[in-house]
């Protein structure tokens, strides 16, 4: 098999532990020697869980050996955000008056993965507390750098996880998405990702023993990332499923009925006009070609529905959510790091009891128009980001970088508020950097992402895994 094992991709490692052409073992090691390799130069792996993958990675050699067929994800490493429990390890969210926030259990996800054979390799980085910015720079373990480009920022908030599978420190990545946060760092490091519609998979994210607020429950959704289609299909259906720990979770079929075809798909590379790059744009146009040339039927159209509604709530709802607890959360955040929220809230103030209830009708509101919308066109294809990767930490620079950051993800912003399922897949290298769409689907129609998401990648490559560019290169 070689010494490059950590090149494959994830079904393909899981197959060849399955059928004892590499040993679980082997290929966690292998990992561990890609990240004491790779991880001095990136950052993005925050605690190495070496043991804890040698006893996994034997668990699942001993399964195979005895005659009982290990799972799906046999020996696949996967890496899991700062902010998401492994049990018997700190759950930090990458501030370090958390750093002895040893966790008790798995959260679900991690759960799921690791009964499905993979093994969990180590924390990823993560903004303090996801409220530090999009770049990944966090108080406790520092900045993420782009394995592409260390003047530009491998995006956020899961982008440790984003270097870390593009890299090839491990196979898979778990993170959160409620404004582009896995489909970002995907989009600016050359991988795929998945964020899975409300409901779909079961979650924990609370700090302590208290549920978080309206906005966290409702716009947070785990997800994956990966550098092929297909590891994201095979994460998502390990992960989908009713989960008694998590009333959201809904048990949906994981494909639905077949669609007519051709398959329609809207595109729309400036959401709301405000302006999309040459590169972004042209990223979008050859994933729209990639798509006919695999038989949908795609068309432009002028917008996505109701965009300003969205943003503007969106924004409302979460800084009023932010609030009441803002100075407790202030001074977990370290020198600096408040200032994403700080410019935002001076943007966005918060709002009343009266009006923060208002915007729960818009909210419904908006999913209508997103449902009719999509019972037209199945699919839109859009950017993941309207700019290409920027700087690390613009948005907490001053105003006009935070209005320029949140501007260019307001694609994302708009289908989390409406709770929509989105693929993000690359399309390709622009300028030395990767570029990549997204694909948002119908609620819990994230087979017909994924299908189409994989049309694309067919037709227009993989870009990674790759080796880190030296600081100082740039592009």
């Amino acid at each position: 098999m070689g010494d490059e094992m950590w090149r494959m991709d994830a079904v393909r490692q899981a197959a060849a532990v399955r059928t004892g052409e590499i040993s679980a073992i082997d290929l966690a090691e292998q990992h561990l020697a890609r990240i004491a390799e790779v991880n001095p130069r990136v950052n993005a792996v925050t605690q190495v869980l070496a043991d804890r993958a040698r006893e996994d990675a034997a668990a699942v050699d001993r399964q195979r050996a005895a005659g009982t067929r290990p799972g799906p994800l046999a020996g696949v490493p996967f890496t899991v955000k700062e902010n998401l429990a492994v049990a018997g390890v700190p759950t930090t969210h990458g501030a370090s008056r958390l750093r002895h926030l040893v966790a008790g259990a798995d959260a679900p996800p991690v759960a799921r993965l690791r009964a499905a054979g993979a093994v969990v390799i180590g924390h990823s980085n993560m903004p303090t507390l996801t409220l530090a910015g999009m770049h990944t720079r966090s108080e406790l373990f520092g900045d993420s750098v782009n394995p592409w480009d260390p003047s530009r920022t491998p995006g956020g908030s899961s982008g440790g996880d984003g270097v870390a599978v593009a890299t090839g420190m491990a196979a898979l990545g778990l993170g959160n998405d409620s404004g582009g946060s896995v489909r970002i760092p995907a989009a600016f490091c050359g991988v795929a990702a998945l964020k899975p519609t409300y409901g779909r998979f079961p979650a924990d994210h609370r700090i302590g023993p208290d549920d978080p607020g309206w906005c966290s429950q409702t716009f947070v959704a785990d997800g994956p990332l990966a550098r092929r289609v297909a590891d994201l299909h095979a994460v998502f259906q390990v992960l989908a499923g009713a989960d008694p720990g998590d009333p959201r979770a809904v048990p949906v079929p994981l494909t639905g009925e077949p669609l007519p075809a051709p398959i329609r798909v809207a595109v729309v590379a400036d959401p709301g006009g405000l302006g999309v790059h040459p590169a972004v744009a042209r990223a979008v146009d050859a994933a729209a070609g990639a798509l006919r040339d695999a038989g949908y039927a795609v068309e432009a159209v002028a917008d996505v529905p109701r965009l300003d509604d969205a943003l503007r709530a969106y924004q409302s709802m979460v800084m009023t959510e932010f609030a009441p607890a803002w100075p407790a959360i202030r001074a977990l955040l370290g020198p600096d790091a408040h200032r994403y929220i700080e410019l935002g809230m001076a943007r966005t103030p918060p709002v009343d009891a009266a009006e923060f209830l208002r915007l729960t009708g818009v909210r419904l509101g908006v999913q209508r128009a997103w449902g009719e919308f999509l019972q037209r066109y199945p699919l839109l294809l859009g950017p993941v980001f309207t700019e290409p990767p920027v700087e690390p930490g613009i948005e907490s620079r001053d105003p006009a970088g935070r209005d320029l950051v949140t501007t260019a993800m307001r694609l994302c912003t708009a289908s989390s508020f409406a709770g929509l399922p989105a693929v993000a897949v690359p399309t390709g290298v622009e300028d030395g950097l990767p570029a990549g769409v997204q694909l948002i689907g119908r609620p819990y129609r994230e087979d017909t992402c994924l299908a189409a998401a994989a049309a694309i990648e067919e037709r227009l490559g993989v870009l990674t895994p790759i080796d880190p560019v030296a600081a100082g290169r740039g592009r």
